[in-house]
């Protein structure tokens, strides 16, 4: 069993966790909150191989990522029906607007399919399930119960 450090990870996180082979299920621009969400299956882990077997398993969740004060969205995907897979999430160091002493960074994720980038001031990565361990990087559209961006650990 995988035991969850927490169920909510944030920007000062951000050293400890990585996105490589995360999933992404669906994306919302929620422009009357200066929000930017992603709904994705979050790998919290990669287990090696047992002897004899040649596989490795990945514990599993599905997460909302919550970017705040977000603007300036950028999308280059290309993906003929299939997945969006992150392969990294880069920011750049802060810079401060003048016109309302918000320090804000640009976050650009990349991915096999292209790229997306936003600029925001932070972001918030909640977990809605416990991690499941799979043969697979990512769970069924079943398993994780369709697509949501609740904010919430779900039990």
């Amino acid at each position: 069993m995988y035991q969850l450090e927490k169920p909510i990870w944030d920007d000062s996180d951000f050293e400890v966790v990585g996105w490589h082979d995360a999933t992404v299920w669906s994306i919302l621009p929620n422009p009357t909150e200066y929000e930017f969400l992603l709904d994705l299956d979050y790998i919290f882990k990669w287990v090696a191989p047992e002897d004899g077997v040649s596989y490795f398993k990945f514990w599993v969740s599905p997460v909302t990522m919550v970017f705040q004060n977000a603007y300036d969205l950028q999308i280059d995907i290309s993906s003929s029906p299939g997945s969006i897979e992150i392969a990294d999430l880069h920011r750049d160091k802060p810079e401060l607007l003048p016109h309302n002493n918000l320090s804000v960074r640009t976050y650009r994720f990349e991915c096999q399919e292209g790229e997306i980038s936003i600029k925001a001031s932070g972001f918030r990565m909640f977990v809605r399930r416990n991690p499941a361990l799979l043969d697979t990087q990512s769970l069924s559209l079943q398993q994780r119960s369709g697509v949501s961006f609740l904010r919430r650990l779900e039990l």
